[in-house]
């Protein structure tokens, strides 16, 4: 094995998706504001007419990708595995999975923590914040 060449998983996700990209004009991707973690930024940069970043709303990045996809679109939906199964659930149950649609799931960051990108609950930290200034 050869330590010194060795890539994240999410860095080969990223620089795979711009490859797919290339080769087919339908694929679209779809991150919620973590494009810097699951590398999605790198298809973004070549492709940002094809990007979506859907902000911090995974039920809503689902929908819309169940939406592209009833189009003739390939989506790639991205996100932290805590948030594209458990806060879409429904969504992916109800709009992708009933009606066997064409789309894809990339979860990233399984875990309890997601490393060096930041705690899994920083997010509601921040709603916290907001709350209080409100």
């Amino acid at each position: 094995m050869d330590l010194e060449n060795l890539k994240a998983t999410r860095q080969s996700y990223g620089e795979k998706l711009a490859e797919l990209g290339e080769k087919n004009k339908d694929i679209v991707v779809l991150d919620a504001d973590l494009s810097g973690a699951t590398k999605t930024s790198i298809f973004a940069k070549k492709f940002p007419e094809r990007f979506f970043d859907m902000g911090i709303s995974e039920q809503d990045m689902m929908s819309t990708a169940a939406g592209l996809a009833t189009f003739g679109k390939i989506p790639f939906a991205s996100s932290f595995a805590m948030f594209a199964c458990g806060r879409a659930y429904d969504q992916i149950r109800n709009s992708i999975a009933y009606p066997h649609l064409n789309v894809k799931i990339c979860a990233s960051h399984a875990g309890v923590t997601v490393g060096e990108d930041r705690s899994v609950s920083s997010n509601a930290r921040r709603y916290r914040n907001d709350e209080r200034t409100c």
